[in-house]
């Protein structure tokens, strides 16, 4: 079982602002999460089951091998960039 104080010490390192009833929801969630797993758990025979990663098989022959060719050079590279600074192409701030 999960406490509460448990959960508050994970949102207080992951920065994370909640309100009681959101933890007592949390707590909630995983007490079900956790019931779940120990049903799957006693299943007989789960063990030897290899863990399922992808819902279907995926058959990647379709794709081509990646094969080196010629680079460009950085002035053919930056010739088409609307603006340049320091020899590299500028963008705008993301990040405020």
């Amino acid at each position: 079982m999960i406490t509460k104080e448990k959960l508050k010490d994970y949102a207080n390192k992951l920065m994370f602002d909640m309100d009681e009833s959101e933890y007592e929801t949390l707590q909630n969630e995983f007490d079900v999460i956790l019931k779940q797993s120990e049903l799957i758990g006693k299943i007989k025979g789960i063990d030897t089951i290899e863990p399922m990663t992808f819902p279907y098989s995926i058959y990647t022959s379709e794709l081509r091998e990646d094969e080196a060719k010629e680079c460009l050079t950085t002035e053919e590279v930056l010739e088409n960039a609307s603006e340049v600074k320091y020899n590299q192409v500028k963008v705008p701030k993301v990040v405020g």
